[in-house]
């Protein structure tokens, strides 16, 4: 197939091929961001939180004297184990999915000079890591010694911690995390165990490396840590533990307010969490299919257009010996060409608008490969949209040449 005589027709029909090819370029740029846009957030909903999610639970109370907090700490430990089907009851600052409860820059260095990131901290009293069902990987896990009372402030001044695997390789890259030491302020961690994951409450943009950047400091009951509550039961009773602890925590704690909104199964809390998340894929995948959908419309009514102008010329060359392979290959190879000028936009298009959502929303670098992605969708949507026009093209007998049409 000869490409000019094409290039010669569509010149013909400059502006109707021009609208195709804007409609094509707008679909190639759209698609391309929009199906990194749907990645990005279902990789985000498959985040690890290094937490055995299914048997656990968050409680937060709020509207407590502080100088109560381990009356009331006490209280709601032993009123909540008696439950039947808990196993273990546990004061800790947050949960993965649960309220942003603690962030802190680290430095390698007391001084300050020395940077590291910002981690989430953990604060549980003993037992906590274990009830989490943290997988240690290196170390130990704290014993009775390392869990320390905060004398003032938010930390105790000297802690022995447990850290991610993630998080000891952007502190320490390629070397041994075990004993070696970082600072939060006049705050020092000296680090006793790694852990395989355990993810940050509050996931943002910053990617699985820092959903992962978190530090577990073994802490005493009382405050800072009081009213948040971990709860671990068995996974078949952990529903009905979690609506039957609202009853029991009305008799031991009337002076406390449950908050409804941030206590939870961690499931519920995961799902709630990720909600936005997963309208925003719906949203984007309905404007792909739409997008999409237009696009081939468009592509169908052009060439069917076109097919009608061209039932004598079509008659005239099947008159002189053209096959009716030779009519579909030369309305196919013009929606190719078409479509490639569009994709070639498409591209450049594609390429500026995500440079300006990095500017203003942040979002990250669009990978390369999904532009022949797009490209390769859209090759195949012109060919199967053109196909139809061009059948019945193919078909028009040589018989046509000799009407008045």
């Amino acid at each position: 197939m000869q490409i000019k005589p094409v290039l010669s027709a569509l010149q013909k029909h400059r502006l109707a091929a021009l609208l195709i090819v804007l409609e094509i370029a707008l679909a190639c740029a759209v698609l391309c961001n929009a199906g990194f846009l749907i990645a990005s957030r279902l990789s985000a909903m498959q985040l690890v939180s290094g937490v055995d999610e299914s048997s656990l639970g968050f409680i937060q109370l709020e509207g407590f004297d502080p100088k109560v907090a381990n009356d009331l700490n006490a209280r709601v430990v032993a009123g909540l184990g008696a439950m039947p089907g808990v196993q273990s009851v546990h004061v800790i600052n947050s949960v993965p999915f649960g309220p942003q409860a603690g962030a802190f820059g680290v430095t390698l260095d007391q001084a300050g000079k020395q940077f590291r990131g910002v981690p989430e901290l953990y604060l549980g009293d003993p037992g906590t890591p274990e009830a989490l069902g943290l997988k240690l990987v290196a170390g130990r896990m704290p014993g009775a010694q390392d869990y320390q009372s905060v004398v003032e402030g938010y930390l105790p001044a000297s802690s022995n911690v447990l850290i991610t695997r993630t998080f000891a390789q952007r502190l320490w890259p390629g070397e041994d995390a075990l004993g070696k030491t970082f600072w939060t302020g006049k705050n020092q961690f000296r680090v006793i165990g790694v852990v395989a994951n355990l993810s940050v409450q509050q996931y943002d943009e910053e990617g699985e490396r820092g959903a992962q950047w978190t530090v577990f400091v073994p802490t005493k009951s009382g405050p800072p840590l009081a009213g948040t509550y971990l709860i671990r039961a068995d996974p078949q009773a952990l529903d009905r533990v979690m609506v039957e602890a609202r009853t029991v925590l009305a008799r031991i704690a009337p002076d406390a307010v449950f908050d409804h909104q941030q206590s939870d199964t961690l499931p519920v809390l995961r799902e709630r969490f990720f909600a936005t998340d997963r309208a925003m894929a719906g949203l984007l995948v309905g404007v792909i299919v739409a997008l999409l959908g237009v696009t081939a419309l468009g592509i169908v009514g052009l060439t069917s257009f076109w097919v009608a102008q061209r039932r004598k010329q079509i008659g005239i060359r099947r008159a002189i010996g053209a096959t009716r392979g030779d009519i579909l290959r030369y309305f196919q190879t013009e929606n190719f060409l078409i479509v490639s000028f569009g994709i070639v936009l498409g591209v450049v298009a594609a390429i500026a608008i995500n440079l300006l959502l990095m500017k203003v929303f942040e979002v990250p670098r669009l990978p390369l490969h999904y532009l022949p992605i797009g490209a390769l969708a859209l090759w195949l949507l012109g060919q199967l949209a053109v196909l139809g026009p061009a059948l019945r093209a193919a078909a028009v007998p040589p018989v046509v040449a000799t009407r008045n049409v």
